[in-house]
């Protein structure tokens, strides 16, 4: 024999039973799909910032490093190089950096926070080809519309020792300088600015 009477207070416990359950299973579902979502701990790494030890860099000796999987070189000046800058000025398409990339604090004719460290990313602003590294002329035939600097090999792009470019050459721009920022006297963080207060 079947009752006609239906227990109301049971059916709601059932109702809100398994509204429960399955609010829980989505989370459960839910959770690796939304965390596949998030970058894995070698694509956090590859955008990371790097710090980079520079005590032993010797005036005039440049040091390599990776960032984001690009070639980043700092570029300890000398006085004579800093004084290159100066006369290479009328020779460059843009030597005030007003069409290239670089931060705020680094747009000045050493494109630099600390004129004696000079950063930049190690790749031609062309089509991506590392310039030779050497900033001196060493085998580059050097000229008179070209007193030294950075050089590409793969189209002949040259740049002076603050990666600005020079006229006539492929490249349309400058080297682009990353951000930046000094740890410690002794330690560069390529990646991140200085936190201002």
């Amino acid at each position: 024999m079947m009752s006609d009477d239906v227990d109301l207070g049971r059916r709601q416990l059932l109702t809100t039973a398994t509204t429960l359950t399955g609010a829980v299973g989505a989370v459960f579902v839910a959770t690796p799909f939304l965390a596949s979502w998030k970058p894995s701990a070698r694509a956090k790494a590859l955008g990371a910032p790097v710090e980079i030890d520079i005590a032993k860099l010797e005036p005039g000796a440049m040091l390599k490093v990776e960032w984001r999987g690009k070639p980043v070189w700092i570029l300890r000046r000398t006085p004579e190089m800093l004084a290159s800058l100066k006369t290479a000025t009328p020779l460059l398409a843009d030597p005030d950096s007003n069409a290239s990339d670089q931060p705020a604090y680094a747009k000045n004719s050493g494109r630099a926070s600390n004129e004696e460290y000079f950063v930049v990313l190690g790749v031609c602003t062309h089509l991506g080809c590392s310039p030779a590294s050497k900033f001196t002329p060493g085998d580059v035939t050097v000229s008179a519309d070209w007193p030294g600097g950075f050089y590409c090999p793969c189209h002949g792009s040259k740049f002076d020792l603050a990666g600005r470019v020079f006229k006539g050459v492929p490249a349309p721009k400058n080297l682009v300088v990353p951000p930046y920022s000094f740890a410690s006297p002794t330690r560069v963080v390529v990646g991140a600015e200085a936190q201002t207060a």
